[in-house]
């Protein structure tokens, strides 16, 4: 089973179909098992597998900030 990408809250994804309105760059809004992109021509919000979006993803035009790596302490108080 290949690696998942890494994708990050504000990466601006471009995908190899166009939306209704025409526009073909997505921006990530949301992480999880499904991914959370908004059009960035219209709008307009949708939800898709991750599995489907690595498929249907051409390349990134930008990158979201790094994540931060967490300290003991931050590991400890979500774990509570």
């Amino acid at each position: 089973m290949p690696e998942p990408i890494d994708i990050r809250i504000d990466d601006v994804v471009r995908l190899r179909k166009p939306h209704p309105c025409g526009g073909y760059e997505w921006t990530v809004y949301r992480l999880g098992a499904d991914i959370g992109l908004r059009c960035g021509t219209c709008g307009h919000y949708v939800m898709l597998p991750r599995t489907t979006l690595e498929r249907r993803l051409k390349r990134f035009v930008s990158r979201g900030p790094e994540p931060e790596p967490m300290d003991e302490q931050t590991v400890e108080r979500e774990r509570a």
